[in-house]
């Protein structure tokens, strides 16, 4: 199998982004994997380069994806002018060069000059000044593939975590818990562990919404009326799961552990528990669309940011579970033309 080629959008020129990214494609082990193409800036990455003192980091500098150097870390510039930096500042200049980045990277994403995508922290308050018009990257990314269902995820080496809503006030998390909502999503989240985590018969923890998940009907009314009949009916249509469970006693006693897949009701319940439990480590993955795209588990840490203290570990998470996702669903693909390959036509006997 050729080398996955993994696209990484540059995110805020002021954060921890850019030192992330150098950092972690200076392992020459990444570049046996895959063909790295960042898309940003050369001079960008320099000023950063010089920060993270890095020695290992070979890059050449690309105007397209489309003729590749594949031992190295290909640039992709995407603007041609002289850009101010402000190490620790939220910008509206930093969420423009961002968007640019995001934009052209998915344009080559559908373009099929790369297999994956994997994109560096963002601030959403500046991204939105530079005229981006979405809360975050997965709802940007679902209109984009059109996709319906994009499926917000977090994945570490300890869980896998699925939201039923993702960027929205919590005074509006009930309009997200609909049976219809619920059930489309449980089902991607199902096929999404079976084809891009290798999974053959995935057992998922489906948690409640209310407090004791709803202590039978005593604290709400959604699980008795929505989740429950939800359940019953993916389950007879062969999914293997368990619920509505209680949040606190589920992840405090350590049951987590016993689940390929958790299915969280809102943000808070599902990324709390998972950044406490695999902070630096963990990996947002945006299930449900054609293309593969995934992401650290942390934010633009202005704090922290030109002082040589970020740490890759999440980001360099990122790129691995991109290249796995990629080849996991390359190898899907043909094991399932080859099942049709074999299938007997409907003229012959049998």
């Amino acid at each position: 199998m050729d080398k996955v080629r993994i696209g990484i959008t540059i995110g805020d020129i002021n954060g921890v982004g850019p030192e992330v990214i150098i950092k972690t494609l200076s392992n020459k082990k990444i570049l046996d994997m895959c063909t790295p193409v960042v898309y940003g800036s050369s001079k960008v990455i320099s000023y950063h380069k010089n920060i993270a003192k890095v020695d290992d980091f070979y890059s050449t500098s690309a105007t397209n994806a489309e003729h590749l150097s594949k031992n190295k870390v290909n640039i992709v510039n995407c603007w041609d002018e002289v850009v101010n930096i402000n190490l620790g500042e939220a910008t509206e200049e930093g969420g423009k060069y961002a968007y640019i980045s995001l934009d052209r990277a998915v344009r080559d994403l559908k373009e099929g000059w790369i297999d994956a995508l994997v994109t560096a922290p963002i601030n959403k308050k500046v991204m939105q000044q530079a005229g981006f018009p979405h809360p975050g990257h997965t709802e940007y990314l679902a209109e984009q593939f059109n996709s319906k269902d994009a499926l917000m995820m977090m994945v570490s080496n300890e869980m896998k975590i699925a939201l039923a809503s993702t960027h929205v006030p919590v005074s509006r998390i009930g309009e997200h818990i609909t049976k219809d909502n619920i059930t489309r999503k449980l089902k991607l989240f199902n096929k999404t562990l079976r084809v891009d985590f290798g999974i053959d018969k995935p057992v998922i923890a489906v948690l409640g919404l209310n407090p004791h998940a709803g202590d039978g009907g005593v604290i709400g009314d959604e699980e008795t009326e929505i989740i429950i009949p939800v359940l019953e009916d993916a389950k007879n249509n062969g999914v293997l799961l368990m619920g509505p469970l209680s949040a606190d006693g589920f992840f405090g006693s350590g049951e987590y552990r016993k689940y390929d897949g958790i299915f969280a009701m809102y943000h808070d319940q599902g990324l709390i528990p998972f950044k406490a439990l695999s902070f630096g480590q963990g990996v947002n993955f945006t299930a449900g669309l054609s293309a593969v795209r995934t992401s650290p588990d942390h934010g633009t840490a202005y704090e922290i940011a030109g002082k040589n203290m970020a740490d890759p570990s999440s980001f360099r998470q990122a790129v691995y579970h991109a290249i796995d996702i990629a080849r996991n669903r390359i190898s899907h693909k043909e094991m399932r033309e080859n099942r049709l390959k074999k299938q007997p036509k409907s003229s012959e006997k049998v």
